[in-house]
């Protein structure tokens, strides 16, 4: 033995033997750190959920983050999609963050695990020149019964002084998607929907433009991004391994950095599944308005602002008070 002298050889064969009379292995620690952490997850159907699932499970992206993700559940329902997390009957959601956040002030045993898109996805459509001023007295078609409704009405009296409700005739709507319907049809004089029904109308609108911004309205006061979507994970699944916290950021990182830098590829494996035309998706992407971008928890300046939005929520009555430090997987 050259390198090695013989009591130092004697002193590795005795650790080995140790290890393997007490079940384990002198190397185990980085055996453990190579296991492959396992989850269950789901998507949307349509919608643009499909876009960030497709393209993980197309690269294998979770696999190579040392990550299995089951077949993503399909779900067509938005209520039973969350319910099913909130049961356990899967482990990572991909949604809007203060759903998570209503959740966890209630006991749901979650945490967020990063955001992905902010709020510039939010948007008024009304025909070119107008103003949310210039809405006074007009009717606005909009899905009440949304949190991004009820947002969208806290950051207007805000920013504008001015509840929407009481200065507008507010039409409700049954989805997103009907708001710009009813704007195209001259039933209303403003929609307030988001991506990637904005983009839809603008193509078929010829005369309609953005109004209000909600993610940059917000943006341009507070100086911090205004999340929307996100993904939590369940606190068992963490519990059971630790590390798919880690896992879980570098895949999703990875999948957002992907589809900015090549969109036409994501639209092409996500195909029909999104529920969007190509060109729609083409024109959320490249206006800026759907930009996926990467927010873990573990960095200051993403949870900050995820802080700061709840601390706006609380004060408008939309959460029951800010989240606490519990709601962050770090």
């Amino acid at each position: 033995m050259n390198s090695i002298s013989r009591r130092n050889f004697l002193k590795l064969s005795a650790l080995g033997g140790a290890c393997v009379a007490l079940g384990a292995s002198p190397f185990g620690s980085a055996r453990t750190a190579s296991r492959m952490s396992e989850a269950s997850w789901a998507n949307l159907v349509p919608g643009f959920t499909t876009l960030v699932t497709d393209f993980i499970e197309a690269k294998r992206l979770d696999v190579k983050h040392n990550l299995k993700l089951a077949k993503p559940i399909t779900y067509t329902s938005v209520p039973t999609y969350y319910g099913d997390f909130v049961a356990g009957s899967y482990d990572v959601c991909i949604g809007s963050w203060d759903s998570f956040a209503t959740r966890y002030l209630t006991g749901v045993p979650i945490q967020l695990v990063c955001t992905i898109t902010t709020a510039d996805m939010i948007n008024i459509l009304a025909p070119a020149g107008k103003t949310i001023k210039n809405l006074v007295g007009r009717v606005i078609a909009a899905p009440q019964s949304t949190g991004t409704y009820r947002l969208t009405r806290a950051l207007i009296q805000e920013l504008y002084d001015m509840d929407i409700e009481k200065a507008m005739t507010v039409q409700n709507v049954a989805n997103p998607a009907a708001s710009v319907t009813l704007l195209m049809a001259g039933r209303a004089e403003a929609g307030l929907s988001w991506e990637p029904n904005i983009s839809s109308g603008l193509l078929q609108g010829s005369n309609l433009d953005i109004t209000f911004n909600a993610g940059q309205e917000y943006k341009s006061r507070a100086g911090l991004d205004l999340p929307y979507f996100g993904v939590a994970v369940r606190k068992a699944a963490i519990e059971r391994d630790p590390a798919i916290v880690g896992r879980l950021n570098e895949t999703f990182k990875e999948c957002l950095e992907g589809i900015m830098s090549a969109p036409e590829e994501a639209i092409k494996i996500a195909g029909e599944r999104t529920g969007t035309p190509p060109e729609v998706m083409r024109l959320a992407l490249s206006s800026g308005r759907l930009a996926f971008k990467h927010g873990p928890m573990n960095d200051a300046n993403a949870r900050r602002a995820v802080e700061q939005a709840a601390v706006f929520l609380a004060k408008h009555q939309l959460l029951p008070r800010p989240v606490d430090d519990g709601f962050f997987a770090l």
